[in-house]
């Protein structure tokens, strides 16, 4: 195993004779190696337990993404970092990477033909929205292209709007075009083809597509209906380009009032239509923050160790309950900072890591993962490719019910999905400094629980940054009121959280930084 040395190397001249007088400048002069435990052991049970009981308090209201509880979970972080004397990651100074959300609601409007109104909810159905305009529709039949056959042929689609309907071409006798025989192909499977036909017209220069597919337009409308009822929505970053294409779904009266011959003719062609597509967005805007913080690395500052922890929780119940989140993931929001202040005092005591580190607390975990999406799919603070790795805390202070064995442990996953020597270097840290088991129980591809896919190291994985996710697994208390600050092994989480400080301190200091040998696709 590679250590973590600073050598002030000397030349030791050779002596031709006993009195031959020596000075300084040919002494060999060698800095004993930096022992890491010496600023491991500033992680304690009563420093992660004094953050903890203010941090997943009833004072923060649950910490929902957005709501007042996460504002001021953030404000502590950062309160937190100025104490520290860390500073922000962002050349501006702030503590906060803004992260603009927003709540899906359905577009109110309608579609216009021939100065005809076909309101939203009817014979026309849409989830986002729209604003567009055109004398003619392109007519496509089941819009359906492969290697010997395409339905696009001479066709130009650039800003027009496409008419497309399901299934897809047979020839004379029966027999389906792209089999040559009785058996379909995926494209007369809605769930499989839907997609591909929508991405096949944008990727054709097309601005919408008005699909016909009148055996499944009710699945549709039960949604629409379900979404009008249900208006709590879903969250998602906010996409600014959302009004570029649309999607729209039509019923038969629809269809045929565009195309009377619809169901019978199958060959592309030009409609003369004067359409218009008039659907605004409802959508709730909604604005949260990730925190991020930085030490610079001292010899290689240009490449980062991320360790990352999610900062908000679920918030409230229906009947008023606070859901505290200490576990989930006031855990690992706590870690981060006592493994935040560890390196800062070897920086301050000029032992500071050779690559940056980045403590990264990312906002909207609970509502699909997307403060680390926003930072690594739309605006990394630091170059994916210069990152050398991703540690993710997400639960690390309880203990799993059903799990036997040594209640010192930890369960490690994806630690190998990239990088083989990531997670040798994992062991061999394990072993030297904390002797916790490290169970890979949820490490397997066939886990059901799927929990590599479910926590912010993914977003890291899937840009092929080698990544540890570390765990405690689930419990009674999993998002539920009862998750409370006095429910933490603290013992067990100054382990882990030591443990997490040794392996960035590897990462950081190692000679070259670990080798992606399994990158994805």
């Amino acid at each position: 195993m590679k250590k973590s040395l600073l050598i002030i190397a000397g030349i030791l001249a050779s002596c031709n004779s006993a009195q031959k007088t020596v000075t300084p400048s040919e002494q060999q002069v060698t800095v004993k190696a930096v022992d890491p435990v010496v600023y491991a052991e500033t992680i304690t049970e009563g420093e992660l337990k004094d953050h903890l009981y203010i941090y997943a308090s009833d004072e923060f209201e649950g910490r929902e993404t957005g709501e007042p509880g996460q504002k001021k979970a953030i404000a502590y972080l950062k309160t937190a970092y100025e104490k520290l004397g860390i500073p922000p990651a962002k050349k501006d100074g702030d503590y906060f990477q803004k992260v603009p959300l927003e709540v899906s609601k359905l577009p109110v409007g309608k579609l216009i033909l021939n100065n005809t109104d076909y309101l939203q909810g009817e014979h026309v159905l849409t989830f986002n929205a729209a604003d567009f305009s055109d004398d003619e529709i392109v007519y496509v039949g089941y819009g359906v292209e492969e290697d010997t056959y395409s339905d696009y042929k001479g066709m130009d689609l650039m800003g027009k709007i496409v008419l497309v309907k399901s299934g897809e071409p047979k020839n004379t006798d029966g027999t389906y075009k792209l089999s040559g025989t009785e058996e379909r192909s995926m494209w007369s499977n809605m769930s499989e083809s839907l997609g591909k036909r929508i991405e096949l017209a944008k990727d054709k220069g097309a601005r919408g597509v008005l699909y016909y597919d009148d055996s499944n337009f009710s699945r549709f409308k039960r949604r629409f209906d379900y979404m009008r009822t249900n208006d709590s929505g879903r969250m998602s970053l906010k996409d600014n380009a959302s009004g570029d294409f649309s999607s729209i779904f039509i019923d038969e009266t629809m269809a045929k009032a565009i195309f009377p011959e619809i169901a019978e003719n199958h060959t592309p062609s030009l409609l003369e239509a004067k359409v218009s597509l008039n659907f605004e967005s409802s959508n709730d805007e909604v604005n949260s923050e990730n925190v991020v913080a930085i030490l610079e690395g001292s010899e290689k500052p240009n490449e980062y160790v991320i360790v990352s922890s999610h900062l908000d929780h679920i918030g409230v119940t229906a009947s008023g309950e606070i859901n505290n989140g200490a576990d989930d993931d006031g855990s690992g929001t706590v870690a981060l900072l006592e493994i935040a202040e560890a390196f800062k005092k070897a920086k301050d005591a000029g032992n500071g890591p050779k690559r940056s580190i980045v403590f990264l607390h990312v906002t909207g975990e609970e509502k699909g993962l997307l403060g680390s999406q926003y930072y690594t799919d739309v605006a990394p603070i630091f170059p994916l490719d210069q990152t050398v790795a991703n540690l993710n805390i997400d639960m690390i202070g309880r203990i799993d019910p059903a799990r036997e064995g040594d209640r010192n442990y930890i369960y490690l996953i994806g630690s190998d999905k990239l990088s083989t020597e990531l997670h040798e270097l994992s062991e061999e840290i394990n072993s030297k400094y904390a002797n916790i088991e490290l169970d890979y129980t949820y490490n397997d591809e066939n886990d059901p629980n799927r929990f590599y896919y479910r926590s912010d190291h993914y977003n890291f994985a899937k840009n092929n940054i080698p990544i540890i996710f570390y765990f405690n697994g689930t419990h009674a208390d999993y998002h539920k009121p009862s998750d409370t600050p006095d429910k933490i092994n603290y013992d067990l989480l100054q382990n882990r959280s030591r443990l997490i400080f040794h392996t960035a301190w590897e990462v950081a200091n190692r000679e070259n930084r670990v080798v992606v040998d399994k990158a994805g696709k």
